[in-house]
């Protein structure tokens, strides 16, 4: 019985920028889905429609805290469902989208994974240093490191390679062999993008 009330407490803190988070989580997913599909089908609209369920949960993400600042309303557990949801959305189904693409190798596998490990830590440190770097105001002025989100710009580079027919062994650039494993060298993109999201790079928040 004393359970109850504190789930209830729970929903009851829930608040309309929450649900747009929980889009943005939910877009996500789909696009795991997506990409999943492509792998089994080989039917290059479903990277179409990946890159467009990513592009939703930008929108969802932009949406939501629009909303919290109109209505003067967020909370600890709406940061967290935010991080949460940009770790999917931006972080696991950009990696799994390139992955069904073509870079399938034990080097790309590795840069992916590291890419994900980036971003996860990058929005850790930004929980946990948010209210430094607001200076009492409540509000942060800059980013340190590049958001997770920009990772869309790389899912916007995988649907065109995906129009283009440069997908699977038609990647372009090609392919490496180094000590007898595989690397795409289109996957430097998602190092570069996960090393600059864990930078100390200072960029104004809009």
């Amino acid at each position: 019985m004393t359970d109850r009330p504190k789930r209830f407490s729970m929903i009851r803190e829930f608040h309309l920028a929450d649900w747009f988070t929980l889009g943005n989580a939910v877009s996500g997913v789909g696009a795991l889905f997506s990409a999943m599909s492509f792998l089994e089908t080989g039917a290059v609209q479903h990277i179409y429609f990946a890159s467009a369920l990513v592009f939703a949960a930008l929108v969802f993400d932009v949406l939501d805290g629009r909303i919290a600042r109109w209505r003067q309303k967020s909370s600890a557990m709406g940061r967290e469902l935010d991080s949460l949801a940009d770790v999917i959305s931006f972080g696991v189904a950009p990696a799994i989208i390139a992955y069904a693409c073509g870079m399938q190798g034990l080097y790309d596998r590795i840069l992916l994974a590291f890419f994900v490990a980036c971003g996860v830590s990058r929005l850790a440190r930004y929980n946990v240093t948010a209210e430094v770097m607001s200076e009492g105001t409540g509000k942060v002025k800059f980013f340190e490191g590049t958001p997770i989100p920009t990772s869309f710009v790389l899912v916007l580079l995988l649907a065109i390679a995906a129009w283009t027919g440069a997908v699977r062994e038609h990647l372009w650039f090609g392919k490496v062999i180094i000590g007898g494993f595989t690397l795409h060298p289109l996957v430097l993109i998602f190092a570069l993008s996960g090393s600059l999201m864990i930078s100390r790079i200072k960029i104004p928040k809009l």
